[in-house]
């Protein structure tokens, strides 16, 4: 992330300046671990977890106001990566024993989980190349992932792979265990993320059946989770942006009162609401039991089409100040940059919605 001038004035503040969070911390210190506790001391991390771990027992619309409120503030937790991607999917696929193996020490913030959903072929393939070998309860799986978030911090990793006896599977592998190497690449936010390689690496769990309907689950449970973080980062960028305008004045008058600043404030509205009913309807069937899928595959694309440009609005509104790294803004559109990359980009997600308008 590129730092601060170390002279010069500094920038402005918002006149309704949202909650600071601390800047990414590189590859040597991933995330904000002080922060990450405060929130297991708050109860925030057992907030999906199983009332016998501990946890309240909630669900996927739960998290998601979590989520969309570390959004808000773009926090460099891996909120996403052990809630989403990590803890629903255990609580809603795997078996007991698992369940206790896995998730003993969320709760605390001592444990964090995330799951390797893309390939280098395809951001969410329904046929991973990944394949795994599974004998009984264990087996040992090959293949390549990328874009995998906090991947050298967690205790576990999930990953979709085809099974060589046929059919799909969601197993959980060791990033200490042989076989596993994973390479720091780079990302807009620092955030950590890595290419995981895996060759025939140990298999310490298999959640559901091979039929496929975990994997699939998990795909929809990291797009819902991904929607619902833009969500608050862009209700914040737009919170941000209308205050700006609203206080700072040109020709004696406040921008906001200016027809074209106007309209395109007005626009990011539209964004940001849309994202938001669509993230919101896409949760609550999951929670549900619903089928999902097109209210996702809505979310994701609306995130991959118009997220980037509404926060390109919202820095071309604010002027120069837009462009300093000492002002929050630019936290927000790192932050949906990555999320973009996560759901696969503007393209993919189009065919996918195509796909599923046309099937």
């Amino acid at each position: 992330m590129a730092q601060a001038p170390a002279s010069g004035a500094p920038a402005p503040a918002p006149a309704t300046a949202p909650a600071q969070a601390p800047p990414a911390t590189g590859q040597e210190e991933p995330y904000d671990r002080a922060l990450w506790k405060e929130l297991g001391q708050a109860g925030l991390l057992g907030l999906v977890l199983p009332a016998w771990l501990g946890g309240e027992g909630l669900g996927v619309m739960d998290a998601a106001v979590l989520l969309s409120e570390v959004g808000r503030r773009a926090a460099p937790v891996p909120a996403l990566a052990t809630l989403a991607m990590g803890v629903l999917p255990v609580v809603r696929w795997a078996e007991r024993d698992i369940q206790q193996a896995l998730l003993t020490g969320v709760a605390s913030g001592d444990v964090v989980l995330t799951a390797a959903v893309r390939e280098p072929s395809e951001p969410m393939p329904q046929v991973p190349a990944t394949m795994a070998r599974v004998r009984g309860g264990s087996g040992t799986v090959t293949g390549v992932k990328v874009g995998v978030p906090y991947c050298a911090a967690a205790s576990s990793i999930l990953v979709p792979a085809s099974l060589s006896s046929g059919g799909t599977g969601l197993v959980v592998v060791d990033p200490a265990a042989d076989g596993v190497t994973v390479q720091r690449t780079p990302s807009s936010a620092d955030g950590p993320e890595y290419t995981l390689r895996l060759q025939d690496t140990p298999i310490t769990g298999i959640l559901g059946a091979a039929d496929g309907r975990a994997v699939t689950d998990l795909y929809q449970l990291t797009l819902a989770g991904a929607s619902s973080l833009a969500d608050g980062a862009l209700a914040a960028a737009l919170d941000l942006t209308t205050a700006h305008v609203g206080s700072r004045e040109q020709f004696g008058r406040p921008l906001a009162a200016f027809q074209a600043v106007a309209q395109q404030i007005a626009d990011v509205y539209i964004v940001s609401r849309t994202l938001h009913l669509a993230a919101l309807s896409a949760c609550w069937r999951l929670d549900t039991g619903r089928d999902a899928g097109g209210d996702l595959d809505v979310a994701a694309y609306w995130l991959a089409e118009r997220g980037p440009g509404a926060l390109r609005t919202c820095h071309h509104l604010h002027g120069g100040t837009g462009m300093d790294v000492r002002y929050p803004l630019h936290r927000y559109s790192a932050l949906i940059k990555d999320l973009v990359r996560l759901v696969g980009g503007t393209d993919y997600r189009l065919d996918r919605l195509g796909a599923r308008v046309s099937g």
